[in-house]
């Protein structure tokens, strides 16, 4: 019997990779996980082996505070997937955590055009589908 859990949601979903599972686990439990290096304390996302400050392999998953600012943005004014139609204009965003690390997101629970660089925001999940959770970020 095929898996239509999915059925709902009209957009691409992502897949996770073998570095980045503990990031999307984390996110189904409502928590925001980033790594941590523990030879110079940097905190970084998208998931790697190898922390960028140092080069250390040597790292841990910590909780972030889902706190951060935007640091950058672009407003879509057009759907370039069928998804997106009803939610013309949406806001992606690159959101600067209190604890350093940038996320790539949307920006939500606010108007597209009220969306500006170093508004504080905080995350927010998204359940959209039994599996799959996403982390968006909203107006505080």
């Amino acid at each position: 019997m095929p898996d239509d859990s999915n059925a709902e949601y009209s957009r691409a979903l992502p897949l996770p990779s073998p570095d980045s599972v503990p990031f999307w686990d984390g996110a189904k439990e409502h928590k925001l996980l980033i790594q941590k290096c523990r030879n110079c304390a940097t905190h970084w996302h998208p998931p790697s082996t190898i922390c960028p400050g140092c080069g250390s392999r040597d790292n841990d998953w910590v909780e972030s505070s889902g706190r951060g600012t935007v640091f950058s943005f672009v407003t879509y004014h057009r759907a370039y997937h069928e998804g997106w139609k009803g939610d013309i204009p949406y806001v992606v965003a690159v959101v600067e955590l209190e604890e350093g690390a940038r996320i790539l997101s949307n920006v939500v629970g606010i108007a597209a055009d009220q969306v500006v660089c170093d508004m504080n925001v905080e995350v927010m999940f998204d359940d959209v589908t039994e599996d799959v959770t996403l982390p968006k970020f909203r107006p505080v």
